[in-house]
């Protein structure tokens, strides 16, 4: 169950970039190249300029994809945020000179010129371009944080208007939950105890499957969701947990040196028919409706009772596959809220 370097979530962080810069030069390139005359040395016609805008683009990309992922994955929560915008602002400025060096080699491979790189990094006007640069690396960065924080790919649903109106989806749906939480938020205080929750959920986040999905974190507890047919696909919602725990024990001297232990997670899974809607008119946010997350919510609550760190319902069971997992039958068991018992399964994967 390892971890692939290249997965879902880091090829789209890469790939918004890339489109997003890719876009910001082609749209420079036309404000620029339709009906303007350039100011400095350097005259570029609008075809020349957008031959090196597409050149420019996926290549700016890379660099800004890759520089999200690592501050999001080594830096972020390791540091204060008076480095963070330190190592921002330095960011900024390597940013600005490796973008002239390659704009400089783009364009000497392209159509060849006489002028040194000086002459051509201060031309007439390069301080608007880089003034431009900038701005578009902000926004860049803000419209990705907007998207983590509606969850990654709502954005583009709210903008297209999907949930304007309820909808029906079929999903699956993971509660997880930090064992023992009361007693180790007397013993670690609440700052600590809330530094713990950040790094469990930050350690979530790199052990996620693509298409997983981050519905909410409520207290020291995350739910999962999943489109159906993205979630059974290759046993993905059973892997997730898996990936998860995997993770914590990487970080297991981490954990023990910070907070005198080792975070520990069970989960509840079921599946059903939702509405999915966009809710609230000052604060929006993709809200999912129906019995499928309260009977998640119950069979979460029985891990206890059952000794058990991951459940499933018999309905969830029917729709995996049984490669690599052994489910164990817990017997019909009374839910909170429902009328009739609920046929419960353990799951735990085949030892290697």
């Amino acid at each position: 169950m390892a971890i692939s370097f290249f997965h879902g979530r880091r090829w789209r962080i890469v790939r918004f970039y890339c489109v997003g810069w890719t876009l910001a030069f082609v749209f420079l390139s036309i404000v620029r190249g339709v009906g303007t005359k350039e100011l400095g040395s350097l005259q570029f016609d609008f075809e020349s300029s957008m031959m090196i805008s597409v050149t420019l683009g996926p290549i700016m990309g890379l660099v800004s994809g890759f520089a999200q992922i690592f501050v999001e994955e080594r830096i972020y929560g390791h540091i204060s945020i008076q480095r963070l915008l330190l190592l921002r602002f330095l960011y900024s400025i390597l940013f600005i000179v490796f973008l002239t060096f390659l704009a400089y080699w783009v364009y000497q491979l392209y159509f060849g010129t006489s002028i040194d790189f000086l002459t051509f990094a201060f031309d007439t006007g390069s301080g608007a371009i880089y003034f431009y640069v900038i701005s578009m690396d902000l926004m860049l960065t803000v419209l990705h944080q907007v998207n983590l924080m509606l969850g990654e790919g709502n954005l583009r649903k709210l903008i297209r208007g999907r949930f304007y109106t309820p909808r029906e989806e079929r999903r699956i749906f993971m509660f997880l939950d930090l064992q023992s939480s009361t007693e180790l938020a007397e013993r670690l205080g609440h700052i600590r105890y809330s530094k713990l929750v950040q790094d469990c959920f930050n350690d979530l986040g790199l052990a996620l499957q693509d298409k997983t999905e981050i519905y909410q974190y409520v207290g020291d507890e995350a739910v999962l969701t999943w489109e159906f047919k993205k979630g059974t696909q290759n046993q993905k919602c059973l892997k997730t947990f898996y990936n998860f725990k995997q993770q914590l024990k990487k970080k297991e001297a981490y954990y023990q040196k910070e907070y005198g232990c080792v975070p520990f997670f069970k989960a509840g899974m079921h599946y059903g028919t939702v509405t999915a809607t966009e809710v609230g008119r000052y604060k929006k946010e993709i809200a999912y409706h129906g019995d499928a997350l309260n009977t998640t919510a119950r069979i979460q609550d029985q891990c206890n009772p059952l000794g058990s760190e991951l459940l499933i319902s018999k309905e969830m069971k029917i729709q995996l596959q049984e490669d690599g997992f052994i489910f164990e039958p817990k017997g019909n068991v009374p839910l909170k809220g429902k009328k009739e018992k609920v046929a419960i399964y353990s799951v735990v994967p085949h030892a290697d």
